[in-house]
């Protein structure tokens, strides 16, 4: 009995000895492991509660845009931009919001909420959206250098016919219609034979007339 209340005794030293020289660091990393934990679970609530607050903004912003309201919109579509910017909604409803303002002649607003757009979504097709948008608004304004520069990017290959498709058309308006040829063409390479668009880029092409 004595042996075994010696060697428990010896155990509770070195026990005592090893936390002595270890314990802080130990501390130390239950006390972090601990933040992690807390500081994971409290961005998950962060995120959540901004996105159902988000929600709410992009609701109101589509409410107005179907009754096409553009006084109404303003201000949910401010709001979200400016304290949503980092949820899916923001990009969303700025996309709205933006053809809202250019159905009823704001130009210059639509291009600042599509430029927003690119500047802040984070989903590439969101982007890719509001570059096809804003080269259409450049187009309008005949502003075809800018046009061309705003889809003169890479883009997934669900975009590349109609941004093929529009640089013809901004080059047609440019009159330069070898280059219009050229992009007309690439924009049929890449439409399914079988999609009703290609058809009326194929009249567009053929209206330029052989080439040049």
């Amino acid at each position: 009995m004595a042996v075994y209340d010696l060697e428990e005794q010896e155990k509770i030293e070195d026990l005592k000895a090893w936390w002595a020289q270890y314990g802080k660091y130990v501390s130390a990393a239950v006390t972090a492991i601990a933040i992690g934990v807390i500081g994971v679970q409290g961005w998950r609530w962060y995120q959540r509660t901004q996105a159902e607050q988000a929600s709410v903004l992009y609701q109101a912003v589509s409410d107005a845009a179907r009754a096409q309201d553009a006084a109404k919109a303003k201000d949910p579509a401010t709001q979200i931009v400016q304290r949503y910017a980092g949820t899916a909604y923001a990009p969303r409803a700025a996309l709205l919001y933006a053809k809202l303002l250019y159905d009823k002649d704001d130009r210059a607003g639509a291009k600042q909420q599509l430029q927003w757009v690119i500047d802040h979504a984070g989903e590439e097709e969101l982007k890719a959206i509001a570059r096809f948008r804003l080269a259409q608004a450049l187009l309008d304004e005949k502003n075809y250098d800018e046009a061309l520069k705003a889809i003169d990017v890479k883009t997934d290959d669900a975009f590349a016919a109609i941004y093929a498709d529009l640089r013809g058309d901004i080059l047609v308006s440019a009159g330069k219609k070898a280059e219009a040829r050229a992009a007309y063409q690439v924009a049929l390479a890449k439409i399914d034979p079988k999609s009703q668009y290609r058809p009326y880029v194929q009249v567009k092409l053929d209206s330029l007339g052989g080439a040049q």
